[in-house]
C-alpha cells in the first residue's frame, strides 16, 4: 500500500497453517512440598496446621490427590501454602504407586519438607527411608534434592528413642535440620512453622 496504490491488487499466497498436538500439564503452585512414604503423617500434619481437610486413614495411598493448605504463622500477614504430595515408595519414578503422577508437582515448590515415621510401629530404619525418598525425587529432577529441606521426625507421641537418636546423629553430621513433631498432641507444630517461614523469607 503507498500513496498510489491505496487499495493494492497484488497479494501473495497464503501459505499452509502449522498443525500441532500439545500436550499441557499442569503443576501445583505451592511454597512446601511435603515428600515421604506413605502414612507418615502428611494428611495429619496439614490438617492440624491449615484449614485444609484431607483424607486421613491408616492404610497406605489414603491420599489420592495432591493437597493444598494456606498456613499462617503468628498473624494473618506471615502466611505460606502447603502442597501435601501423595505417599511416595521406590520405584516413584517409574511409575510404581502414585508417585509419577505427581513428582511434577514438587517442582514448583521452594522447599521441601521430608517427613520420616519414627514411631515403634515403623520397621523402615529412618535414615534408609530418606534416601529412598531422596533418590526418587533426583531421578525424576536432577534439582528437587538440592532444595531447601527440613527432615520432620513424625509421630513422637509414640516414638522410639534410638530411631530418634539415630536420625538427630545423622541430620547433624550432614548438617541438614531436623524438627521433631507429633501432630496428635501438637508437639513441635509451632516450630515447625516458624521454621519454614524462615526457610522460606532467609
Amino acid at each position: 500500500m503507498s500513496s498510489v496504490n491505496r487499495v493494492p491488487h497484488k497479494a501473495q499466497d497464503g501459505a499452509l497453517g502449522e498443525e500441532k498436538i500439545l500436550r499441557l500439564e499442569l503443576k501445583l503452585l505451592a511454597d512446601v512440598g511435603l515428600v515421604g512414604y506413605p502414612n507418615v503423617g502428611k494428611s495429619t500434619l496439614i490438617s492440624r496446621i491449615s484449614a485444609a481437610r484431607p483424607k486421613i486413614a491408616d492404610y497406605p495411598f489414603t491420599t489420592l490427590e495432591p493437597q493444598l493448605g494456606v498456613v499462617s504463622v503468628d498473624d494473618a500477614d506471615k502466611t505460606f501454602v502447603f502442597a501435601d504430595i501423595p505417599g511416595l515408595i521406590e520405584g516413584a519414578h517409574l511409575g510404581h504407586g502414585l508417585g509419577i503422577q505427581f513428582l511434577r508437582h514438587i517442582e514448583r515448590t521452594r522447599v521441601l519438607l521430608h517427613l520420616i515415621d519414627v514411631s515403634v510401629s515403623n520397621e523402615r530404619d529412618p535414615i534408609d527411608e530418606f534416601h529412598a525418598i531422596d533418590s526418587e525425587l533426583a531421578e525424576h529432577n536432577p534439582d528437587l534434592p538440592k532444595k531447601p529441606k527440613i527432615i520432620v521426625a513424625t509421630k513422637m507421641d509414640s516414638a522410639d528413642k534410638k530411631k530418634v537418636q539415630k536420625l538427630s546423629r545423622w541430620c547433624k553430621k550432614n548438617n541438614l535440620e531436623l524438627l521433631r513433631i507429633s501432630s496428635v498432641t501438637g508437639e513441635g507444630l509451632d516450630d515447625l512453622k516458624h521454621a519454614i517461614f524462615k526457610k522460606l523469607h532467609p
